[in-house]
C-alpha cells in the first residue's frame, strides 16, 4: 500500500451565495478563487480541480476547468472537472485530497460552484431530475417528492412531531441570518413554518434549499509544507466515498441510507475517531427531513430518535452537537457544484475561531462534512482535524 501524505487546508475562499446577476459562472469560480489563493503566487498551484453539475444546461459552457486555469494562470498544473450531481463539490475534495496525499501534486486548489437562479424554478427541478433513474422520472418522481414521501414515512413509522421538522429550519435560518455569505439571512419562527405553502405533503416551502448561485474553493497541500503558509492549517484526516442503489425503490428501507453510513463509517475508521469525538457536522439537508435522517444513519442518533433530540436543542448552535452552523443548504443555499467545498469552508472558519457571530462557544477539534450526491446514491464524507 502506498503511504499517503498528511494534506492539510491553508487557505480558504467563498462568494456570497444567493442571486448574483452581476457575475456568470467563471466570475463566480474566479472570485473563491482568488479568495483562497490570497498572498500565494500562481506558480506554485500544480493542481486544480473544478466540482461543478451542469455549466453546459445552464450556461452552454463546455471546459471550465480549463477556462478557470486560463484566467488564474496556471499554464503547468494539471487541470480537471469533477461532476457527481449534487455531491460534485464533496467529490472534488476527495480527488483534490487524493493528488496531494498521494504525491502526484504539491499544491491544489479546489473549487465548486453552480450559476442557476437565471432559469426557472421549473428548468431547475428538470435539470436536476436527470439524475433520477429513467424508469423513476417517468413516473414524475424529482427529489423534493422523494423528500416528501422521506418525511411522509418517517413521521408515521416513529410518531415523529412535525414540529422537529419546522424546528430544523428555525435552526438553519437562525445560523444563516449569522451569516454574512449565506443566501437566506433572514430569522423565522415556527409559526412562519407552518404559515409557509405546502410544496409536497408534509413538506412546505420552508423544508427545502433555495435555488443559488455561487462558489466555494480551499488551498490543499502537505501539512509539513502548510505551516509556511499559514499559522493555522486545518488538517484532513480522512475522505471517503460510498454508494447505495441507484433506483431507490430497490432498497430495504427509504430510511436507510447507505451511502451516508458507510462513507461515515470508512472516514471515521480511517481518521482513527468515532462519532462522538466530533465537535461539529455540516450535511446534506436539501430538506429538513434529510438533516434528520442522516443523523441517524451516520450514528449520531439511534433510528426514530433524531426528532426528539433536534427539539432539546441538542444540534443548536451552542448545543452538545452544532450542525450546519453555516445555515447549512436550507440557509445559506445550495448552488450545487459548490457545496461540498462550502462545506469546508464552514468547518475551518469554525476550527480557526473566526466564524464571527456564528462562532461556536466550545473548542472544535474534529470536525465531519458529509456531502451527498442525488438522494443518498453516493456520499463522500471528510473528517478535519487541528493542525497547529
Amino acid at each position: 500500500m502506498v503511504e499517503l501524505r498528511e494534506v492539510a487546508i491553508t487557505g480558504i475562499g467563498m462568494t456570497r451565495f444567493g442571486k448574483r446577476k452581476d457575475k456568470d459562472l467563471m466570475g463566480l469560480l474566479l472570485e473563491a478563487s482568488m479568495e483562497a489563493l490570497s498572498g500565494v503566487e500562481s506558480e506554485v498551484i500544480d493542481g486544480l480541480v473544478l466540482g461543478v453539475m451542469s455549466p453546459g444546461l445552464y450556461e452552454n459552457k463546455t471546459g471550465p476547468a480549463n477556462i478557470l486555469a486560463g484566467m488564474l494562470g496556471l499554464e503547468n498544473a494539471t487541470v480537471l472537472r469533477v461532476e457527481n450531481t449534487s455531491g460534485s463539490g464533496g467529490s472534488a475534495m476527495y480527488a483534490g485530497w487524493l493528488m496531494v496525499a498521494s504525491g502526484q501534486a504539491d499544491k491544489v486548489l479546489v473549487i465548486g460552484g453552480e450559476k442557476m437562479t437565471h432559469k426557472s424554478t421549473e428548468e431547475n427541478t428538470a435539470i436536476i431530475a436527470g439524475l433520477v433513474h429513467e424508469y423513476e422520472r417517468r413516473l414524475g418522481v424529482t427529489l423534493p417528492s422523494y423528500a416528501a414521501l422521506l418525511a411522509r414515512y418517517y413521521l408515521e413509522k416513529y410518531g415523529a412531531s412535525h414540529e422537529a421538522l419546522g424546528k430544523v429550519a428555525v435552526k438553519n435560518h437562525y445560523n444563516g441570518s449569522l451569516n454574512p455569505k449565506a443566501h437566506f439571512q433572514k430569522r423565522i419562527t415556527i409559526d412562519d413554518y407552518f404559515n409557509s405553502r405546502i410544496v409536497a405533503d408534509p413538506l412546505r416551502v420552508m423544508d427545502y434549499t433555495p435555488i443559488s448561485d455561487g462558489a466555494a474553493a480551499v488551498l490543499l497541500m502537505p501539512l509539513e509544507e502548510a505551516y509556511s503558509y499559514t499559522k493555522k492549517p486545518v488538517s484532513v484526516l480522512s475522505v471517503a466515498g460510498a454508494t447505495d442503489t441507484h433506483v431507490v425503490h430497490e432498497r430495504n428501507d427509504l430510511l436507510e441510507m447507505k451511502a451516508v453510513e458507510r462513507s461515515v463509517e470508512k472516514a471515521l475508521r480511517m481518521a482513527k475517531l468515532g462519532i462522538n469525538n466530533i465537535d461539529i457536522m455540516e450535511v446534506h439537508d436539501m430538506a429538513t427531513i434529510l438533516e434528520l435522517v442522516e443523523l441517524e444513519n451516520m450514528g449520531v442518533f439511534p433510528r426514530g430518535e433524531s426528532w426528539r433530540y433536534v427539539l432539546e436543542g441538542y444540534t443548536e448552535l451552542n448545543g452538545e452537537l452544532p450542525v450546519n452552523t453555516s445555515g447549512g443548504l436550507k440557509s445559506k443555499g445550495h448552488p450545487i457544484g459548490a457545496t461540498g467545498v462550502a462545506q469546508a469552508y464552514e468547518v475551518v472558519l469554525q476550527m480557526r475561531k473566526q466564524a464571527g457571530e456564528r462562532q461556536v462557544k466550545k473548542d472544535v477539534n474534529y470536525a465531519l462534512t458529509m456531502s451527498m450526491g442525488g438522494f443518498g446514491h453516493n456520499a463522500y464524507t471528510i473528517v478535519y482535524g487541528i493542525g497547529w
